[in-house]
């Protein structure tokens, strides 16, 4: 009986086909579907029609992605419409998003508000399951909230992947691809039985690139000239068992190495900064006329390495049993995962040698995660029916540094000097090494080159120097170690009210534990420059009122001296700071579903879904004005959403339409967002995201040819909220633009679309292509939504040509990435140290922002430009 079922799920998963946003061409293409009910989807842990399905779910074959060029997470997003996913510092820094909904991927300390799930075993962070997938049978895209069936809770999405299983029929495959930029890469893998109850599966890449970025190092000691190149290898090994018709055991291994560099930004505005940054010998984008928006460039500065290196392992093992008098399968899962990344940075995106990180361990973390699953699974005439419980224990180890450059010290003085010069109507010269000291002649105060603020009382003269400034090297060193232990039960049930109208109705109950320990440090003499300005305030400011400005004035202009000083990594009240925190917390997540199908063609169904995405603590230095913020814990996540859909099987069941109108309302919405020289993770109160989804799919009447495509038109908004609905009140000026406003990454309208042809040409040749779009309307790509982050609309275009054998053996493949050689943005940034965009006052427009007094250096991780290359492949 098992036996049968595991070949049912192999035979489904090659009659997928080409469906939905893509056909692969000869290469390796299987008998494609012909109708819409070859469709077959695992949505609901159990296989079923899409159409049946009474969820929003694009679901991808192994033939539409060979033919889209996928082969890893941030290439899925071309097929599929609403969803977006980016890298920014590091590849591990990957965030996926749908309908404009994600979690920014840089901090450890916040789970994906999208899942990725392989082979049933829940990713933990988007950046962990980023990676060659090797083997897919097939890919399914699910929207909106998963608060019942996939591992941990999703607030916005899984993207559920499944690899090829192995197979009892002996078979071996091969390629070989080489492209621009160098790019070259092998793959084979072989299947088969080794008993009669036992086949292998294994699969093994290489894969190397340049880097797709130009950059100038200055004096170094950088030696890469280009980056985000790409060197990994990868292996996956299973084993299928079937002891009896009633069991089946599917394990798997796999690891996966890379070592490579990434990830440097480029200039896309250089600011007032510019100067401070050539006077301390560094180099970067100049700025454009009146400080504008610079041309597209990927020419990038950096002088320190930006080496990574990542390891993934894991081993997982499913057992099926059969129950024949329950008609029920008891299903077991357990896994085991571990991944580390390593990174090395340089933190001022310039050639200037201000800070950085290394690539010793210092910086990056560490993630190992135990999990065990149990479903009982069976049906009736009358009922669908589905219980469990999934427990798992996640460790999380991450190390941040930060490492003193020579010119840090005298770029931070010329800063504060053009800072307070411009604030005080140009009585401050703009030139020397000043950090702060000052001596007074007359009335104008004068900075001493080369002194610290140190706490002296003299008004009348020069400050007493209290040394050279900031040490060069290593000036932080923190750790922390979170420990996370979840159980959840769950069950999900479809009641067969009438042959027409089905209930569905899914609940689950999850607890988690979250224990944090953690050291901050500041190594050496680091921290006594912003203990020397704090005790300076009082005297700065009277020096300031000396300079004639009014006593608001002064004390401002003072405390800005000591906050460009008392910055996180310099700030004395870090120093061997110990945290330990741990918080519980439960909640009830589920959906409940009516589903009526008018006739064989038509089903309408209505939703209702809870989702939920844990609390957390937020791995990082968070401060409020000086003074270290007392717990790093955020609130969890949680939405509620409403769906509205049509599902449609038209033309003798050569078309699929598929219409769905979602309602979503995130409250406590976890925003990590970088603010210049931190990352802070706020609460905020409300976050709504409304619109539709269609879905299109036509097997035309002519042999080989076929369409597809989908549109996402998306609304989501930020409710509307004050400072003093934030967890951290000081961090609204940042984030002033937000109430009221389009989140980011959330373009209003979304739109992939296919056409891809295979067919016979005689000779015993095969010839295929496939053009695969997607475009996107405008959208911001930073979280504070600042106007030179934007991203105008696109359209990015990949295309394959293949020429191969009827009988499959070999194929031979053309091949281009973004075909058009679009521009665009991955993700946009401040730069940190170089300008500022938030004012310290409520502005004329309401809130902390004024164009005119804009004065920020911007970044950006830019996007994949056009690639192509050839691709042979065997198979027997």
């Amino acid at each position: 009986m098992r036996f049968n079922h595991i070949l049912r799920c192999t035979a489904s998963a090659a009659v997928v086909g080409a469906v939905a946003f893509g056909f692969a061409g000869a290469a390796s293409a299987q008998e494609g579907p012909t109708t819409v009910d070859d469709i077959i989807v695992t949505a609901q842990k159990r296989e079923q029609n899409l159409q049946d399905v009474p969820i929003v779910v694009t679901t991808l074959s192994q033939e539409a992605l060979n033919g889209a060029g996928v082969r890893d997470i941030k290439d899925l997003q071309i097929l599929t419409p609403g969803m977006t996913v980016t890298s920014t510092q590091s590849e591990a820094s990957t965030t996926a998003r749908i309908r404009g909904v994600g979690t920014v991927g840089d901090n450890p300390g916040l789970e994906s508000s999208v899942g990725v799930v392989i082979d049933g075993v829940y990713r933990s962070r988007n950046g962990v399951g980023f990676g060659d997938l090797g083997e897919l049978s097939r890919i399914e895209v699910l929207k909106g909230p998963q608060g019942t069936l996939f591992g941990k809770n999703t607030s916005a999405g899984v993207i559920n992947i499944i690899t090829e299983a192995p197979s009892f029929t002996p078979g071996f495959g091969a390629e070989a691809t080489y492209g621009n930029f160098n790019a070259w890469g092998v793959a084979g893998s072989v299947t088969g039985p080794i008993t009669d109850q036992i086949a292998g599966r294994l699969y093994v890449a290489k894969r190397e690139r340049d880097g797709f970025y130009d950059v100038i190092t200055g004096a170094g000691p950088r030696q890469e000239k280009d980056d985000q190149n790409q060197n990994f290898w990868t292996a996956r090994g299973q084993l299928l068992i079937l002891p009896s018709d009633e069991v089946s055991i599917r394990l798997i291994a796999d690891y996966s190495k890379r070592d490579e560099y990434c990830c440097v930004s480029t200039q896309v505005r250089t600011g007032q900064t510019y100067g401070a940054i050539t006077a301390v010998g560094g180099q970067q984008q100049p700025p454009a006329p009146g400080f504008g928006a610079l041309p597209f460039s990927r020419t990038a500065y950096a002088n320190r390495s930006t080496g990574q290196t990542m390891e993934d392992m894991g081993l997982s093992a499913e057992a099926n049993i059969d129950i024949p008098s329950w008609n029920a399968t008891l299903t077991s899962l357990t896994s085991w995962r571990s991944w580390e990344g390593i990174n090395a940075m340089d933190l001022d995106y310039t050639t200037a040698d201000l800070l950085y990180r290394v690539d010793d361990g210092g910086y990056g973390f560490e993630l190992d995660n135990l999990t065990q699953e149990f479903r009982l699974a069976g049906s009736t005439d009358k009922l669908d029916w589905l219980v469990g419980v999934f427990a798992t224990r996640e460790n999380i180890s991450r190390n941040d540094s930060y490492w003193y450059g020579a010119g840090y010290t005298p770029f931070l003085s010329l800063l504060i000097s053009s800072q307070l010069n411009a604030g005080t109507g140009g009585v401050i010269p703009q030139s020397g090494n000043i950090i702060g000291c000052l001596t007074r002649s007359g009335t104008t105060p004068t900075f001493l080159a080369g002194c610290l603020l140190n706490g002296g009382t003299s008004t009348s003269g020069p400050l007493a120097p209290s040394g050279p400034g900031f040490g060069v090297g290593h000036g932080v060193q923190d750790h922390y170690s979170q420990r996370s232990d979840s159980l959840a039960l769950f069950t999900n049930n479809t009641w067969h009210v009438t042959d027409q109208f089905d209930v569905t109705l899914g609940l689950r109950y999850t607890q988690d534990k979250k224990r944090l320990l953690g050291l901050q440090d500041n190594l050496g003499t680091n921290g006594a420059a912003c203990g020397g300005a704090l005790g300076n305030v009082p005297n700065l400011t009277n020096a300031f009122i000396g300079a004639g400005l009014a006593p608001a004035a002064a004390a401002a202009s003072a405390q800005r001296v000591a906050g460009n000083i008392c910055l996180p990594w310099a700030n004395p009240f870090f120093d061997n700071r110990r945290i330990s925190e741990e918080t519980d917390d439960g909640e009830l997540s589920g959906t409940i579903k009516a589903a009526y199908r008018f006739n064989d063609s038509v089903m309408a169904y209505g939703s209702y879904a809870r989702g939920y995405k844990s609390f957390g603590y937020n791995l990082d230095r968070v401060q409020t004005g000086v003074t270290p913020t007392t717990s790093l814990l955020f609130p969890s996540e949680t939405v509620d959403s409403f769906e509205l859909g049509l599902k449609n099987t038209l033309f003798d069941r050569t078309v699929l339409l598929n219409l769905t109108y979602f309602h979503q309302t995130f409250e406590d919405f976890q925003l990590n967002t970088f603010l210049g020289t931190a990352f802070a993770v706020e609460s905020i109160p409300e976050l709504k995201s409304q619109g539709v989804d269609a879905d299109f799919v036509w097997f035309t009447p002519v042999e080989g040819l076929s369409f597809s495509g989908g549109v996402t038109y998306t609304d989501t908004k930020y409710g509307d909220f004050v400072a003093s609905d934030l967890t951290n009140p000081g961090n609204f000026p940042q984030l002033s633009l937000l109430p009221g406003a389009r989140a980011s990454f959330a373009p209003e309208w979304s739109a992939t679309g296919s056409v891809a042809f295979d067919r016979s040409i005689g000779s015993g040749l095969k010839v295929g292509f496939n053009l695969s779009a997607k475009y996107s309307t405008e959208y911001n790509t930073g979280s504070d939504l600042l106007p030179y982050k934007m991203q105008d609309a696109m359209t990015l275009l990949n295309g394959r040509i293949t020429l191969g054998s009827e009988d499959e053996r070999w194929a031979l493949d053309l091949w281009a990435q973004n075909l058009t050689d679009e521009e665009y943005k991955q993700v946009a940034i401040n730069a940190p140290l170089q300008g500022s965009a938030f004012q310290s006052t409520v502005q004329p427009n309401g809130t902390y922002f004024n164009p005119a007094l804009d004065t920020q250096t911007y970044n950006a991780f830019m996007g994949q430009p056009r690639t192509y290359g050839l691709t042979l492949r065997v198979k027997y």
